[in-house]
């Protein structure tokens, strides 16, 4: 960050009496250096405020805590009633310092696979800032607009919630000139109970923007085409299904190394595009991010061309070819919607061999986990999976529907028998879809196919 006076980054959390110049704001005591503020956040498993007394030490100009702390002066702490608040104040008066134009992405869904397509295309016009993995709550999200300079032109800032009011919160900060909204899906839904408040969640994000902001929204999904739309946003309308829509897509053809389609924009006509991944709930991905831009006012063959620039990041569908065997590592996250894509994407997937799904529990689904998870089971008779290996206690579901329906399939009791049948059932030719949610930690499964580490 560029340094800022600590009233002017604190302003409507508190003041520091001396005033002094502000290099950097921290959360984790280690990354403390001189000219630091450093803000006390209590975690699950320690507490910011037991290391303020070392920060201080380390060269912190300031503490931002929830109260007294030993051997800390009263005039280097400013006391808040809640520390996320402050932190995303903090982040919002910086971003305020600053005039790039600065899009969110939220929804249940395709959050930073879309995030990276909003990259690819808008870095063709100038230079570009991003959330950096899915760091897009109360922490991760003023810690990205912190990253801001002068020559930033555009920033892709993706938002995420685990309740009511989190994104409005996050939203106020960035100021958003317009936003994408991927999927009302039913993630969150231990927390939130009903989809439609789920909606409400994510409909925040028009808290933040101006008048006349575009909001792209998906128009194959069930809510979103009839969701009731605050009067100062432009709504527009991406899809595949939806003939409707502002942007669609059509003549959709996928290889192993990506996909190709043809986009059509009522407003800016048709385009050729080429996206380096696969799967229909992609091609939407693609066709938000190119809404975006073009209602912004960038040019829409330029944004078209730059979709082609695309990469995945971490664990996200990312194809790997080891000994012969494709492997689809998607296992940073997992929930319906995306179990449904993936095993979409490896039925479509080319392949001289078997399809094998190497499936993991999806995390707070609340009262429907037991049949969100037989539905995995439903879906790997349906998108003809040669064989399915479960792991975790929700996933036995989804084995004895697949078993009902005659797929070959295992339920193994560790990720560590998973791993050894994995290894002993594969042959060269074969796809893999490795997927569950990130709580199971299925990359370690990856690493011991791959013969990095065991499990």
């Amino acid at each position: 960050m560029q340094a800022m006076t600590a009233n002017q980054l604190l302003a409507g959390v508190g003041t520091l009496p001396e005033n002094p110049q502000i290099t950097s704001v921290a959360t984790d005591s280690r990354a403390v250096q001189k000219g630091s503020l450093f803000v006390c956040i209590a975690g699950e498993k320690t507490d910011g405020h037991l290391y303020a007394a070392a920060a201080l030490q380390d060269g912190a100009a300031g503490i931002v805590a929830q109260h007294p702390i030993a051997n800390v002066p009263s005039e280097k702490i400013v006391l808040v009633e809640n520390p996320l608040d402050a932190m995303i104040a903090i982040g919002g008066n910086y971003r305020a310092q600053f005039a790039p134009q600065l899009v969110g992405i939220t929804g249940s869904v395709g959050k930073t696979t879309t995030k990276e397509f909003c990259y690819a295309v808008f870095s063709a016009f100038g230079k570009t800032l991003k959330t950096d993995g899915n760091a897009n709550n109360e922490i991760g999200v003023p810690r990205t607009l912190l990253r801001l300079e002068d020559d930033i032109e555009y920033g892709v800032v993706e938002m995420g919630m685990q309740g009511l009011g989190e994104i409005e919160k996050l939203t106020q900060a960035v100021k958003p000139v317009g936003a994408i909204i991927t999927c009302i899906g039913v993630s969150h839904l231990e927390q939130l109970g009903t989809r439609a408040n789920i909606l409400k969640a994510k409909m925040e994000i028009c808290d933040g923007m101006a008048q006349d902001a575009p909001l792209v929204l998906n128009g194959d999904d069930d809510y979103l085409p009839t969701a009731q739309i605050p009067s100062h946003v432009k709504p527009v309308f991406f899809g595949i299904k939806n003939l409707k829509a502002d942007v669609t897509a059509c003549e959709i053809s996928g290889g192993p190394q990506g996909t190709r389609f043809m986009l059509q924009d009522r407003v800016y006509g048709c385009f050729a595009v080429s996206i380096p991944a696969m799967g229909l709930h992609n091609v939407r991905n693609a066709l938000s991010a190119y809404t975006l831009a073009t209602r912004l006012g960038l040019d829409a063959k330029k944004a078209a061309a730059a979709l082609s620039n695309y990469r995945t990041t971490g664990h996200r569908q990312n194809m790997v070819v080891h000994e012969g065997i494709t492997v689809i590592e998607d296992c940073y996250n997992a929930s319906p919607d995306s179990m449904r894509a993936a095993l979409e994407t490896l039925a479509a997937y080319p392949a001289n061999g078997r399809r094998i799904a190497v499936l993991g529990d999806m995390f707070e689904l609340g009262s429907i986990t037991q049949q969100a998870h037989r539905e995995v089971g439903d879906l790997a008779g349906t998108n003809s999976v040669s064989f399915l290996l479960t792991v975790g206690e929700a996933m036995r579901f989804a084995h004895a529907r697949a078993q009902s329906l005659g797929v070959p399939c295992t339920h193994c009791a560790t990720k560590e028998d998973a791993l050894a049948l994995l290894k002993n059932y594969c042959r060269a030719g074969d796809v893999v879809l490795v997927k569950a949610s990130h709580g199971m930690a299925f990359e370690t499964i990856l690493a011991g196919f791959y013969g990095k580490e065991s499990v």
